[in-house]
């Protein structure tokens, strides 16, 4: 009987060849090369909100505003953007839809949406204060960017920070 048409044998291989390919893949990653299967998988939803943040990222620096970071995050949320307008700390929030049956991307921006917004700011504030203000507490704005299919919409002081 030949060994090859035995599904045991077969399995056998295949699993050879894959931990023969994982280990191939790990040196060359150890010798900088650059291995595809190491790369974070985004949804394709993730994919386009990071298509629309850089896209709003671009618009911002291009006003003339100069973009402090990106997706600053922590356990009481995340904040999209941060840059200085001027003398003012501005904490966007980037929104995208493609269709505007439910509102469009300005309405998505809830009660909820922006109570974690103003919580994330609170938390950054300092920090951001001493790194780019020298300790002096900036007037703060609060804006959002809708992407509504094609069209960028840049609303400024969207809404004001609740007590």
């Amino acid at each position: 009987m030949d060994d090859t048409s035995d599904p045991i044998v077969l399995a056998r291989l295949a699993q050879h060849k894959a931990i023969h390919r994982r280990r191939r893949n790990a040196s060359r990653k150890l010798k900088g090369h650059a291995v595809t299967d190491d790369l974070p998988r985004l949804s394709p939803s993730q994919r386009r909100g990071r298509t629309a943040e850089e896209r709003a990222a671009a618009h911002v620096e291009a006003s003339g505003a100069m973009l402090l970071g990106r997706n600053l995050s922590c356990r009481l949320g995340e904040i999209d953007l941060i840059c200085q307008d001027g003398a003012v700390l501005v904490f966007i929030e980037v929104r995208q839809r493609h269709n505007s049956r439910f509102g469009g991307a300005a309405a998505s921006v809830d009660t909820m949406k922006r109570q974690r917004l103003v919580r994330a700011a609170r938390y950054f504030l300092p920090i951001l204060t001493q790194r780019y203000f020298r300790g002096v507490t900036p007037r703060c704005r609060f804006d959002v960017i809708a992407i509504d299919s094609l069209n960028l919409d840049w609303i400024k002081s969207a809404f004001e920070a609740m007590r």
